[in-house]
């Protein structure tokens, strides 16, 4: 589910959006920390380094940060709930994303860290200041300047695209615009002409049918382009309701080349697992994972980052079913391995993280 980015702003249609934060605790006692899960993601809707709104949680905490960009991973240390960290973004927006002028969240920073400022600058309505360099992100801010190639080099790739362009044009000039033109332009008119020939010639109904086929297949096409164009969020929720949707409607078991496909065209195969594992498994997840193997083992063959996914579901369901599941977590484990959806290492690697006792798998 998407937030407003302003959330002082409760119109629905407010065109600035951002996922809402989710956080996962991990850990025990003086190990306890907090994953915020998708980081990355209301990062980029911000416009800024994931390491930033972490290191303003850390600051308004009191608590450490720690940040493992190769793995996704941004953690503060202690337990925190989402919805107190959902709360506390909001002042990092207000002081460090929004345009003081217009409120709006189209700004970029400018850091000198040899004059130690922070400039910040609007694309909406052109405003240039600085920032209050108080607050104790802006000493971290002032160290790791965002990166270039994140944002802060746009100015240089616009006057490099009109370089380009100028070339470009300068280049074309001696070729003369009436010759591609003459070109290009007569085919087009003869292909129009067959075209209408065709849909006169054609009245029968089974040349209109064929004709609404391929205008609805047309317009399937558009949808579809449509749904990669959207964020991460909304994909993963079509997804979502697509499995539901088969699940409903009974026709889940001999789904699984159908699961896989329309993973495949949102572009969420990765994530596969961790909705299929919410809406499949429950506290009788042994009998589940024999039942619903080949759906798994589309997504999870050979494919590290969905095994990941899958025991990040599997933690989920255990915190479910605590009762039922906590103490068969080793051998639930040992027979998602035996049945190839997991590999060894990414096992233990989780195992490792989360302080899983795996004496039970060999």
């Amino acid at each position: 589910m998407s937030v407003n980015v302003n959330r002082s702003v409760l119109d629905q249609f407010y065109r600035y959006k951002m996922p809402r934060l989710i956080a996962k605790v991990e850990g025990k006692g003086n190990g306890i920390k907090t994953v915020i899960v998708n980081m990355v993601d209301v990062a980029k809707a911000l416009n800024r380094p994931p390491t930033y709104p972490t290191k303003f949680f850390g600051c308004e905490l009191g608590a450490q940060t720690q940040f493992d960009s190769k793995n996704d991973r941004y953690i503060v240390n202690g337990s925190h709930e989402a919805n107190k960290l959902q709360d506390m973004l909001d002042g990092f927006v207000r002081k460090f994303v929004l345009c003081p002028e217009c409120d709006n969240p189209e700004t970029e920073l400018h850091v000198n860290p040899k004059k130690q400022t922070i400039g910040n600058s609007c694309k909406a309505c052109g405003y240039r200041g600085m920032l209050d360099t108080r607050h104790k992100l802006c000493t971290f801010i002032l160290k790791n300047p965002p990166d270039p190639t994140e944002g802060g080099s746009a100015p240089v790739k616009k006057e490099k695209e009109k370089k380009n362009r100028k070339k470009d044009k300068e280049n074309g000039s001696g070729s003369g615009e009436g010759g591609s033109s003459e070109n290009f332009d007569a085919p087009q008119v003869v292909d129009r002409d067959d075209d209408d020939e065709d849909w006169a010639e054609e009245t029968t109904e089974e040349a209109q049918r064929r004709r609404m086929e391929e205008i609805s297949n047309h317009a399937k096409n558009l949808t579809l382009s449509e749904d990669l164009e959207k964020p991460l969020e909304e994909r993963v929720n079509l997804f979502y309701n697509f499995v539901k949707h088969k699940k409903e409607t009974g026709t889940i078991d001999a789904a699984d080349k159908d699961i896989l496909v329309e993973a495949e065209r949102l572009d969420v195969k990765a994530m596969g697992p961790l909705i299929l594992s919410e809406l499949l498994f429950n506290e009788n997840i042994r009998d589940q994972i024999k039942k619903y193997k080949r759906h798994f083992l589309r997504f999870c063959h050979n494919n590290k980052k969905a095994q990941k996914y899958l025991l990040g579901g599997f933690e989920c369901v255990v915190k479910l079913h605590q009762v039922q599941l906590l103490a068969r977590v080793p051998i639930i484990l040992k027979e998602m391995y035996d049945s190839d959806l997991l590999e060894e290492d990414v096992i233990f690697a989780w195992a490792e993280k989360v302080g899983v006792d795996l004496h039970l798998i060999d």
